[in-house]
């Protein structure tokens, strides 16, 4: 007798047969992960030879830029300038870089320059129409003082005009006290503010600058922090119209005291250009001053600590027109960067469903000061292999210009096309239709 199979018993048995096979693939498969083996599965539309490391170097030089490690190259010896300042610094408003110091990260006292920051915080936290209460011991400041009496009351903007023209001192506390409820609550927030702005070697203790000492050392700055400071206060409009005005008349709020209040800066008449200033004295810091200036698009700022005691009350105009002229002179704006311009590259992508994403620089342009001496580098920060999942949009890094060693320009580095992760549902259906031939595509 002849033994027939029955056709739909043959059937079964084949697809037992391969759903055994499918099952081992994925046990297989299973394994690998967990194992940590690699699995690549290669996107049909990029293909295996494209993701290869990107040659940086020449893609820059290209564009017209070398790639390397950026570093401060000294100004040269025919411009170190002769200042009577014990400190001093020079710096691009616009990008708090420096372009001259002396002894520029030195910490010494600051005297009354201090009350930038204090003028700073009173508008930024409180409002000109105020009503400040004076208090025995905001009335108790030594020289300079207006002479405000415990009890009266005036509006906040007329002591910042005091406090930033005359520079009185009774008038500074008395706006620290409102506004930070004690002199050592608005020191903390001028300390916060300093933090914010990179000034790390700052310590205010006193909202006038009077010299002081505390737990966390002498009330103190540098000439290069200083002159941030004032980089960040004329971005400031009231700040602005505060310090640019010659003279201001007011009363307490009952109009039985009339004062008016004289600027002394006399560095806003001495160079076309001048934004804005702070002078400062005492007998342990001695004259200090710092001041914004602006000509043909160029912002700088100067400060200089230390320079010169009594009789020599002038030295701090004149260190301040010397570290003007060398930046009018000795800089000019450049263009760094490039406009509508993408650069594409394609990086790596590790236990991805594709072996690759496309990454996009989009350039842009920025004017900054430059003096002839000066270098622009590159520098790459991106991964060398991204870890899927990767996501469209997303920042991996970037392109950092460098001139000298401040960083003047970053292009971030954004994914331009998604990439998921290898899972089980994935590994399954790539199985599933491989192995019954099923046309598909990732």
């Amino acid at each position: 007798m002849v033994n027939r199979s029955d056709p739909s018993e043959k059937s079964i048995h084949t697809g037992l047969r391969r759903m055994a096979g499918v099952l081992c693939i994925l046990l297989l498969l299973g394994v690998m992960m967990k194992a940590n083996l690699p699995v690549v599965w290669c996107h049909p539309y990029l293909p295996e030879e494209t993701i290869q490391t990107v040659d940086w170097e020449n893609l820059l030089k290209e564009l017209g830029y070398s790639m390397g490690t950026a570093y401060a190259s000294d100004p040269e010896p025919a411009k170190q300038l002769n200042l009577y300042a014990r400190a001093a610094a020079l710096i691009d408003a616009d990008t708090g870089r420096l372009l001259y110091g002396k002894d520029a990260f030195t910490e010494y006292p600051m005297a009354s320059t201090t009350k930038i920051m204090t003028c700073l915080m009173a508008l930024e936290n409180g409002n000109p129409e105020d009503i400040v209460t004076v208090s025995s011991y905001a009335a108790s400041q030594p020289e300079v003082r207006l002479g405000i009496r415990k009890g009266e009351t005036y509006r906040l903007i007329d002591l910042l005009y005091a406090t930033m023209l005359t520079s009185y001192n009774d008038c500074a506390v008395a706006i620290a006290e409102h506004i930070g409820g004690s002199v050592e609550g608005f020191a903390a927030m001028m300390n916060q503010k300093a933090r914010e702005l990179g000034c790390y070697q700052t310590w205010y203790i006193t909202p006038n600058g009077l010299d002081a000492q505390n737990e966390g050392g002498v009330h103190r700055t540098t000439a290069v922090d200083l002159a941030r400071v004032l980089a960040y206060a004329i971005k400031n409009e009231d700040f602005l119209t505060i310090t640019q005005t010659q003279s201001h008349s007011f009363a307490d709020t009952k109009g039985k005291r009339n004062f008016t209040a004289v600027n002394k800066n006399a560095f806003l008449s001495m160079m076309d250009g001048v934004l804005s200033g702070k002078t400062g004295f005492t007998n342990g810091a001695g004259y200090c001053y710092t001041a914004a200036l602006t000509q043909n698009g160029e912002t700088y700022v100067a400060a200089v600590l230390g320079s010169g005691w009594p009789p020599h009350k002038n030295y701090k105009w004149s260190d301040t027109g010397t570290l003007m002229n060398y930046g009018l002179e000795q800089f000019s704006l450049k263009e760094i960067g490039e406009n509508d311009l993408v650069t594409t590259v394609v990086l790596p992508v590790k236990n991805g469903i594709c072996s690759g994403a496309r990454i996009s620089f989009e350039w842009y342009e920025k004017v900054c000061v430059m003096a002839p001496w000066e270098n622009i580098y590159a520098k790459i920060c991106v991964p060398e292999c991204l870890d899927a999942p990767v996501h469209d949009g997303s920042v991996i890094g970037g392109l950092y210009l460098y001139l000298e060693n401040d960083p003047v320009l970053f292009i971030p580095a954004v994914v331009r096309e998604s990439v998921d992760a290898i899972s089980f549902p994935y590994c399954f259906w790539q199985i599933f239709y491989g192995f019954f031939d099923i046309s598909h595509k990732v």
